[in-house]
This record gives C-alpha cells, structure tokens and sequence, in this order.
C-alpha cells in the first residue's frame, strides 16, 4: 500500500504518454513521475484504449469512473476499520476517500468519513487526534453540508474556451493559495500553463481582500498575456470579477474537489513547499524569499519543456509580442 497516495494529475498523466512513446519501462516512467511501479501498472492497466494510452481519455476515464459510482459504499464495520487505521498514520479523509477509489474502487465521500470522526469524538473517541486540524471541524460544514462553492457569479471550467485544454497559446493560468502553519499567512501561487512560467506572493490573510489585491499586482506585468484564470472553489477567489475586470481576463471554476483539473497549479505548490515546508509561518517570510524560490523554479530547465526553462520561455514570448 502506498502511505502517501496521489491522484495522478493531468500533467504526470502526458509524461506516461510521452515516456511509453520513447519504450521507457515501466519502472522507468514511475521515477520519473515520482510514483510506485504499481501506479503506474494500474494506470496503464485502467485507462488504456483500442488506440493506446492517451492523458486526455485516460483523465476523462478517471473522471467517468468516479461519476458513475451509482451508490456510496456503505460504512460496514470492516470499511469502518480499514479508514481508522488509514487515520491513524495521518492520512487525511480526502486521501483515503482517493485512496479508496482508486485502489479499491469503493466510494467513500471525505465528507462521510469526516462525519464519522466528528461522531466519533461525541462517543469519547480520539480519531479527531490525526487530523491537521484538530479542533475545527473541516470547511466549518454544518450537518454535512458544505460551504464551498457559493461565489457570486462564478463561472464554471465547463464553460472555459476548449482552447485552454489545447494548451496551444500562451496566456492562460491556474491559481491557488499556499498555507501557512496555523493559517497564519498563505502564498498566492498563479502558474501559467503552456510556459509554466510561475508568479507568486506573500500574504498575511487568505482573505478576499488580499488575494485578489495580490492577484492583480502579480499579473499586472503580464496583462498582455492572461487570457484566462482557472481557480478553485475557495472563497479567497469571491472578487474574480475585480480581477477580471482590472486584467481583461476571463476567469472559471474548477469543479469542487477536482484538484487535477489545475494539475499545474497543485505540483507547483508542491515544488514550493521544497522552500517553505507545512511548518512555515507565512507571516514571517519576506517577498524576496519568495521572489527567490520563484526565481529559482522559473531557472529550472524541464524535460516536458525540451530542457528549455519557464522564464525565458515566458521572456522570449514577451519579447516577441512587444516587437
């Protein structure tokens, strides 16, 4: 069992395909990706077509699989044991609701398994204990219901241009927030998805306010080049129509707890954390240690990208429509 499952993203899912172009083995592809052998078994095994293996279908069959899970499986009493004990190694509800899907092919909402903890800790029960969020209860749900995803006027991804998906332009962007230990402070992250190129700052709340003053501020410089913006359903992201106003950008939703459909955006996070681990207090970093790490990632030559790297990618692009 892998103790630190992933879904596979978007992103890992186009380097399986370019690898298995090149014969790489399948040992080979899953260092690559930073996978298990046996994720990449499975992948292989799961979403290859009569034409092959192909990211875009096998993403949309990953999707179609967990859609059409007609009925949550029920919380036997051996379900009930085998999510207790992913609990307590401090695996989080939504990597074992993942997890289960994908290697068990059993659908448990993370919502169903928070309202167990939470049921759990009435009865005198400590699973509570395990979670990185120990006296809260998760997106402050009330009688299981979620919060999330009620920003006025938000526009869904399904109405976001098919050119996006194409990743033939420059010019569109995913965005999301970094947080801090203790939530104090976040990073706004916004990456760009053909260039990959990477902008970032500091914030000292994850409110509104400050994310979309962010925002603009960071984007500003590339006002020739946003098209579109793809944010998650955080409500930090309310005042979209501020930034799409002030870039002349449009701005969509990914679906709530879709995180693969800004892929990008989540393995740069995750490159990011390399210079600001989950113990880091946000409010305590300066803008040029961010500017550094930034600076840093955009240096980095990428394989996907022919070794070449995001900022002069991003630079020569800039360049060429300035001339």
């Amino acid at each position: 069992m892998m103790s630190n499952y992933q879904q596979l993203t978007y992103e890992q899912r186009c380097q399986i395909s370019a690898l298995k172009k090149i014969d790489c083995s399948q040992r080979v592809i899953a260092d690559c990706i930073g996978v298990s052998q046996s994720t990449v078994s499975r992948e292989l095994a799961r979403n290859t077509g009569k034409r092959g293996y192909r990211p875009i279908q096998a993403q949309s069959l990953c999707g179609l699989r967990a859609k059409e899970a007609s009925q949550p499986t029920k919380m036997t009493a051996s379900m009930i044991d085998l999510i207790k004990s992913k609990l307590q190694i401090e695996w989080s509800p939504e990597q074992i609701s993942g997890w289960l899907l994908d290697e068990k092919e059993q659908l448990i909402s993370h919502e169903a398994i928070y309202l167990y903890v939470w049921a759990d800790k009435r009865s005198g029960g400590d699973l509570y204990k395990h979670l990185r969020q120990q006296g809260k209860k998760y997106d402050k749900r009330r009688n299981g219901k979620s919060t999330r995803g009620q920003i006025k006027n938000r526009v869904s991804i399904d109405d976001r241009p098919s050119i996006v998906d194409e990743k033939s332009r420059i010019g569109d962007w995913e965005i999301d927030t970094v947080i801090g230990k203790g939530h104090s402070g976040a990073l706004v992250t916004i990456v760009e998805r053909v260039t990959k190129h990477t902008v970032s700052a500091q914030v000292n709340s994850k409110s509104a306010e400050d994310v979309t003053r962010a925002t603009i501020a960071l984007l500003k410089p590339y006002r020739d080049v946003v098209h579109t913006i793809t944010a998650d359903n955080g409500k930090e992201f309310a005042y979209h129509q501020k930034i799409s106003e002030a870039l002349s950008a449009d701005v969509y939703f990914a679906h709530p707890y879709s995180s693969w459909e800004r892929g990008l955006n989540e393995n740069t996070n995750g490159l990011l954390r390399q210079y600001f681990p989950k113990s880091t207090d946000f409010k305590k970093v300066t803008q040029a240690s961010v500017d550094h790490a930034v600076k840093r990632l955009n240096a980095r030559p990428r394989k996907d990208l022919g070794f070449k790297t995001p900022g002069k990618l991003m630079g020569d692009y800039m360049a060429a429509i300035a001339a």
